[in-house]
C-alpha cells in the first residue's frame, strides 16, 4: 500500500496547482475529506526520530530559514529532548 502521507501529499498539491480543473480539485478534496480527516495524516510514527532531529538541526542552523522555522524547529528539538 501506498504511503499515506504521500498520498495526501499529492492531493494536497494537487488543490494548489492553478493548473488542474476544478473537477480535478474536487475530487482532491473529497479525498481528504472521506479518507484522511481533511488530509491530517499522522505519519510521525513511520519516521526514525535520529532523522527528524537531524533535519530539525539542519533547519536551525540553516541561514536561509526564516526566524520563525527556526523558532520552531528549536522547540520541537526541544521537546524531543535533542
Amino acid at each position: 500500500m501506498s504511503n499515506p502521507g504521500n498520498i495526501v501529499g499529492g492531493h494536497k498539491a494537487n488543490l494548489n496547482n492553478p493548473n488542474t480543473s476544478e473537477e480535478s480539485k474536487q475530487h482532491s478534496k473529497e479525498v481528504l475529506d472521506q479518507e484522511f480527516n481533511g488530509g491530517n495524516v499522522d505519519s510521525s510514527s513511520d519516521k526514525n526520530p535520529n532523522n527528524v532531529a537531524g533535519g530539525l538541526k539542519a533547519t536551525v542552523n540553516n541561514p536561509q530559514v526564516s526566524k520563525e522555522a527556526k523558532d520552531s524547529a528549536q522547540e520541537r528539538l526541544k521537546d524531543m529532548g535533542a
